[in-house]
């Protein structure tokens, strides 16, 4: 009898055994994985907590990125700025090879000298009280270059078959050069004093020939001052100075 209970209970307990696993799988099981739910929200919370966390990381990186931006706009703008100084030193030792070569305000460069002639001159001529029966001409430099008067004028009245010869005492020691502005000035003796001269007449119109290099030669274009309305009375005595520098240095020729 003692085995059979013993049995009994054996079996018994086998049963309860799966009567408590049944009702695991039941409502009241389901009550215990509802009850475990708050677990999955805190499981949530934490990993919305953690991702709160990582939001954060985002703002760091942000800021990490604003550091790269600044970074970048400062190898920018250093780049800019280095390549400023090199452009304005460039420009600064271009700038002044360009004035450091000074070449059109030195008149012994020959690039900077020209013949004076007609075209880059105004050239006038007028009688002159004193010294008796002379004539003045005076040419001033037009032009943007310093110009050379070579020699001496030739002088050509109306229709006029001879050329006037130069007093060589008047030959200048160094040839007239004129800077922009400046002028240069030539006396003519038209008639002599004592009447001596032959074939005397009346110029109305007085062409002013250059010379070049050479002389006897073409220094471009000749110029036609204006005379008096009268004209110019004029003889075989005549004859003119060579270029001169200063008015002064023919005053009393």
């Amino acid at each position: 009898m003692r085995t059979r209970r013993t049995h009994l209970l054996a079996v018994t307990g086998v049963a309860l055994t799966a009567l408590a696993l049944t009702a695991c799988g039941s409502g009241t099981g389901t009550r215990d994985e509802g009850a475990s739910t708050p677990s999955s929200k805190a499981s949530s919370t934490a990993a919305a907590t953690t991702e709160g966390k990582g939001t954060a990381v985002p703002a760091s990186g942000k800021s990490a990125g604003s550091g790269s931006t600044s970074g970048s706009s400062g190898s920018a703008k250093g780049a800019s700025t280095s390549s400023g100084s090199g452009s304005a030193g460039s420009s600064g030792s271009g700038s002044a090879g360009s004035s450091g070569s000074g070449g059109s305000s030195d008149p012994t460069d020959p690039k900077n000298r020209v013949l004076c002639n007609g075209s880059n001159t105004k050239v006038t001529a007028r009688p002159v009280s004193r010294p008796l029966n002379h004539m003045l001409i005076t040419v001033r430099n037009t032009g943007s270059k310093y110009c050379d008067l070579t020699y001496f004028p030739v002088l050509r009245f109306d229709e006029m078959q001879w050329v006037p010869q130069a007093d060589e005492q008047t030959h200048p020691q160094a040839v007239t050069t004129l800077a922009p502005g400046e002028s240069g000035y030539a006396a003519v003796l038209l008639s002599a004093a004592d009447g001596s001269g032959e074939g005397g007449m009346t110029g109305h119109k007085l062409t002013v020939g250059f010379q070049g290099m050479t002389p006897n030669s073409s220094g471009g274009a000749s110029a036609t001052p204006a005379l008096p309305a009268k004209g110019v009375y004029y003889d075989s005595s005549l004859k003119v100075t060579y270029w001169q520098q200063n008015q002064d240095d023919i005053a009393g020729w």
